[in-house]
Formats: structure tokens, sequence, C-alpha cells
């Protein structure tokens, strides 16, 4: 025992010795049971007063670490070391409680879990099944990309230049002129949400969007100090022309084609009468637009499409319709809106994989992808007849809903209040996972949103049947 305490530190004795003695115990020195010295031979081999020792096992007999036995005998704890290493490793749940980043609601971190287990009949997700991906397509396109040492790089920080050009011919479609400049290419919508709050917005600044809302199951405004404030969609414009933004910054959260979860689509008068509420109030808009290619009858121009003054930011996304692994997405804004967001996804990430804008590229330069999209949407058709089906089966008169005009999702919604948390999880109990209206609306009861795009046709059956039999236990 070489050791002794260095009087010239600021740190006490006492301090010093309860550290030194730590260490012993730490790496082993001294295992559990360890009998100590008596604190007088303690006290002399260190070279300081017996109170100073007392003060330092007190110390360590207070924190669990020291055990005294009949005798007055003094040794080493039996769980000391879990407890030092314990003490040693910083308090996680107060970093994680004071972080930034708001936690996702109960139900949903249920319903993410939940989702990877394949016992689950999963009547409500926002996805494709795996059947209508086409795995075997993009497997062979991957023969035929070129691909060199610059393609599978670090590519601009706006994405790859090909990739642009060709969303550029894509949205056309959609009536929407631009140029690569004004394209931002994005690892999926929920990114360029991000992106938009981390590079556009101030703390405080307030999202508007529609009374259910994509944006209150995910927290890409919330988690950077930006309130939320839904608007009526019956009474959108007027609503908007009277409220009192001050000095706040703002900006409106819009989905007009297949609203998610509602599925509602705007008619063309109303995108142009809200272009011009937002105009006049100088309100940009987010114009989310990634099921558009799954509406079963012919579209109207996009809200992009009517932007004469570079107020909307147009996203678009080939997660809901060639691949979610994929990860692309694209953002079409101006050019300065291009620049600082481009700027902020190189600091966040060097840019979206060049291995997926490839395989982009070659889908949509090809044709492969239209043709896709096609049958797709013929699939999706059929299986929105089929739930139709099995709704007025099962659910006529205990509730409503409108017949699907495209994308995922039907909007039902009960007559009586009976969508709670507990509804939530004795469906779950019967291995049928839903999304429940309130992670879309805090206070909504009487809603869920089915999905027919994942579920097989012999699932739909079970899962709709279950659904019904707890509705009316519920409605009892």
């Amino acid at each position: 025992m070489n050791w002794k305490p260095n009087r010239s530190l600021s740190i006490s004795l006492a301090k010093q010795i309860v550290e030194w003695m730590t260490e012993q115990i730490l790496t082993g020195q001294w295992p559990s049971g360890t009998k100590l010295p008596a604190q007088r031979q303690l006290a002399a081999t260190l070279g300081v007063n017996r109170s100073t020792i007392q003060e330092a096992l007190d110390e360590l007999k207070a924190d669990g670490i020291l055990s005294a036995k009949i005798g007055s005998s003094t040794y080493i704890s039996n769980d000391s070391w879990n407890i030092l290493v314990k003490k040693k490793q910083p308090n996680w749940q107060r970093y994680i409680e004071s972080s930034i980043h708001k936690p996702n609601y109960q139900t949903i971190q249920v319903i993410n879990e939940m989702e990877q287990d394949d016992s689950i009949i999963r009547l409500s997700t926002g996805e494709l099944a795996p059947s209508l991906l086409p795995t075997e397509a993009i497997q062979a396109s991957l023969q035929q990309l070129q691909l060199d040492g610059k393609t599978i790089g670090y590519s601009s920080p706006q994405g790859s230049l090909k990739l642009r050009q060709a969303i550029c011919e894509y949205v056309k479609k959609r009536g929407i002129e631009t140029t690569p400049e004004n394209i931002c290419i994005v690892s999926g919508g929920l990114q360029a949400l991000q992106l938009i709050a981390v590079g556009l917005l101030e703390t405080g600044s307030v999202v508007y969007q529609d009374e259910f809302s994509y944006l209150n199951s995910v927290h890409p405004f919330q988690s950077f100090g930006m309130q939320l404030q839904s608007i009526p969609s019956f009474s959108r414009n007027e609503s908007l022309t009277q409220k009192k933004r001050g000095r706040r910054q703002g900006i409106y959260y819009a989905i007009p084609t297949l609203h998610n979860p509602t599925g509602a689509i705007w008619l063309m008068e109303e995108k142009q009468s809200f272009y011009e509420v937002c105009k006049s109030l100088s309100l940009p808009i987010i114009e989310d637009d990634v099921y558009c290619e799954l509406a079963f009858e012919e579209l109207t121009p996009s809200l992009k499409s009517i932007d004469t003054a570079g107020q909307v930011l147009y996203l678009g996304s080939m997660s809901k319709t060639l691949s979610p692994g994929l990860r692309i997405g694209w953002v079409i804004a101006s050019t300065p809106v291009i620049k600082r967001l481009a700027d902020i996804k190189m600091q966040m990430d060097y840019g979206s994989s060049a291995f997926s804008q490839e395989i982009v590229t070659h889908w949509l330069t090809t044709g492969l992808y239209e043709q896709h999209v096609q049958q797709l949407r013929q699939e999706l058709k059929r299986r929105a007849a089929l739930m139709e089906k099995l709704l007025n089966r099962y659910f006529t008169g205990i509730a409503t809903w409108a017949s699907p005009k495209g994308g995922f999702y039907i909007w039902l919604r009960f007559t009586q209040p009976i969508v709670t948390t507990d509804f939530f999880f004795q469906l779950l109990k019967k291995k049928v996972l839903i999304n429940p209206g309130y992670i879309y609306e805090p206070r909504d009861t009487y809603h869920i949103r089915l999905s027919y795009a994942y579920a097989t046709d012999d699932d739909l059956h079970k899962a709709l049947y279950i659904l019904y039999e707890q509705a009316l236990r519920r409605g009892d």
C-alpha cells in the first residue's frame, strides 16, 4: 500500500481516500467480502488522522459499498462493484428526458414494435405488402446499372443530377415545370419535413394542419419548439383568414391528394382558393404529394402547379409506390430554399444513398416505374373493393366511411366513441393491429385508419370480423 493522499490538492483528504478505495474495488484489488484494516492502521499507513479515515468510511457505507459487521470490522459489500459501476455511468434517463426530440406516443411506439411481429395482422399500416413490391424486377434492374467510382461516391449536396433531371420530367404530369436546381433529393418525406423544420423555421413557429393529421403521429416540428394548430377542413380558408399570426413565422402542411389519414382529395377549386388565401397571408405551404400516383381516377394538377410566388414546397417520394427501403424522396422549391435544405442535409448524412438514387433514376427513365405503378394501382383498387365489401357486410349501422379514391386507406368512423387505448390493446390481444384515430387527433375516439395495402385477403376477412366483434362489445 504505497499510495498516500496529496495534501497540495484542492480535493479534501477524505474525498481522495474515497476515490482511491473505489478504484481498488473497481479494478478487483479489493474483491467483495474483503476485510479492511482497522481504522488506526489505515490512518497510520495513509498518514492522516483517524477522523479523516472515519469520514471516508462513513461515506462509502452510506453508498452501500462498505458494510460493518459485529466486532466493528469493515468489509467490501457483496454488491459493491455493481453499485460503483452504476454510479460511474451517466444518468441517461435525465439526458433522455431533457433532450430536444420528443418521444412518440405509447400507442405509436407499440405499433412500430408490433409491426415486426409476423403473427400480427397489420390492419392499418402505411406500407405496401411485401408481395406488392417489385422485388424481382428491382433485382434484375441492378444488372443493367452502369456504375463507376464517381457514381457510387458522395453525390452533390442536392443529390444526383441525373435523378433530378428525371424528376423534372416525371412531375410534369402533376403540372409542375421545374429545373434540377430547384430539386433536393432527400431520404424520404419525413426527412424533408425535418429539414424544413430546422432549416426554415424558428422556435415558436406555427405549423397549420388539417384537423386530422399525419403530423400528430410524428414529431418533426414539435421537437424543435414549433406549435401545431389544427384547422377544420370545412372552414379552412375562413379559419386561416381569421388567425392572428403576429410576428411568429408560420407554414401550412397540406396533403391535397389522398390525405393521410382521411383519404380525401381536394377539388381544383379548393386548391386555387386555398392558395390565394395563403398567398395573401404570405403563408408558405408544404404540399405532401407522396400518394398521388395511387389515385384510382385521373387527378387535377398539384398545388405546386399554380404556384406563381414560389411559396409551395412540394414533397414527392418513392416510399409508397416502389420501395420504402430505398429511402428516396424529393423537395421542389425556390432556389434559396433548396440550397438551404441541401446544405443541412449534407451536414446530417452527406447525401442519400447513391445506389438508391441510381435505381430510382433507372426506373424513372426506362418506363419500369410507370408500368409498375399501373399494375400496383389496379391491385390496390381490387383490395379497396374487397375491404369495402367486408365493411358493408359487418359495419353498416355501426360505422360510416367514404369509398376510397386511391392510396392505402379507408377512414372508418364509428357511431359511438369506442376507439380508446383499451380498445387498441384488446384488439392487439386478438393479434389485430390498428391505427386509432387518436394518434392523428388526440381527442378523437371515433375513428380508425384502415389499410387494404398490406394484409392478405384472408387476413382482411379475419381481422375485420374481429374488429366487428370488438366494436359490438364496446357498443353494448
